[in-house]
């Protein structure tokens, strides 16, 4: 397949009675807060299946796998949502599932992947850590790699999200969602730019992982060392064909600070009365930090997910 308008169109159908069409709030108080003068839609996948949106992707992957592979079972690695998602989707289906977790992943995701009945197998929290311990899973057991975001299917996944956006808000100028790895922001961008063309796409990303927001402005897949970001969902490299698709449909990308993702995570939860984790309130940081200009703009934000290990808060005592 490649990542188009009707891929995702037909991913939608595919996961619709397995996922949630999840509401878009909005808020006067941060409408009108300055320097957000503007109209903010929140697209809320923090009420998605599993809390956020991976279960998109995840689903729309696993559910995509012919029979007789599918009975393999599947595997991935992932520091929570998408290892979730993926636990999820393949007891859905009825089939094994394998999740590869660095050691140090927030506990209440640990939980969640073990809920659904999914093997977990622990390593080190490195990306190469990762991805041997996976492929080790991968040749023990036969199972089928469902890769968190370079995966075309999860991508199509994903944008099964914008789609839902721009069919519950009308004439929005831009969209805005948090980059990690890019799967979300692939799908998001061709859905979006297919659906609006004159629609903008902007990627936020914290300052601390900033390799998308490099990349974008070398030209060219930049990969670096990432320093520690309380948004751990976003500490991946940007995938290779992902980058290729956000050179081609993504207007730009900007970075905020950490202590602008807190303010803004705690923002939300007291103004929206919602619970958010640190990389879905990535996107509202960059209009707190003033990175980017919205006055006068309708404008869309992912908000990713809301699995929050509610006994580390950023702002409370470590006392």
């Amino acid at each position: 397949m490649s990542l188009d308008l009707d891929s995702i169109h037909a991913a939608h159908e595919r996961i619709g009675a397995y996922i949630h069409r999840t509401p878009v709030l909005t808020s006067s108080r941060l409408d009108g807060a300055r320097p957000a003068a503007a109209g903010l839609f929140f697209k809320c996948e923090n009420f998605q299946k599993i809390g956020a949106f991976k279960a998109r992707g995840a689903t729309n992957a696993v559910f995509s796998l012919d029979d007789v592979t599918a009975r393999r079972g599947v595997a991935t690695h992932s520091s929570g949502n998408h290892g979730a998602a993926v636990a999820r989707a393949a007891k859905l289906r009825g089939i094994p599932a394998h999740i590869v977790m660095p050691s140090n992943s927030a506990k209440v995701k640990i939980r969640a992947v073990e809920s659904y009945g999914a093997h977990v197998v622990f390593c080190e929290p490195t990306e190469q850590a990762r991805e041997a311990k996976c492929a080790e899973v991968i040749e023990k057991t036969g199972a089928m790699p469902i890769h968190s975001f370079e995966n075309e299917h999860v991508m199509a996944g994903q944008g099964t999200l914008a789609v839902e956006l721009l069919e519950q808000v009308s004439d929005l100028d831009l969209v805005m969602c948090p980059v990690g790895g890019g799967g979300l922001l692939a799908g998001t961008a061709v859905a979006a730019k297919s659906m609006r063309p004159k629609i903008k796409v902007i990627a936020v990303e914290p300052a601390n992982a900033d390799d998308a927001a490099q990349s974008f402005r070398a030209g060219r897949r930049l990969v670096t060392e990432k320093k520690f970001t309380i948004a751990d969902g976003l500490r991946t490299n940007i995938g290779e064909p992902n980058f290729a698709i956000v050179q081609r449909y993504v207007d730009g990308i900007v970075t905020v600070s950490e202590e602008a993702i807190v303010a803004s995570m705690r923002t939300i939860w007291e103004t929206m009365k919602i619970i958010v984790e640190p990389s879905a309130a990535v996107p509202y940081a960059a209009i707190l930090e003033r990175v980017i200009d919205v006055n006068g703009r309708r404008v869309g934000i992912i908000v990713t997910g809301g699995n929050v290990d509610l006994d580390a808060l950023p702002w409370m005592s470590t006392k």
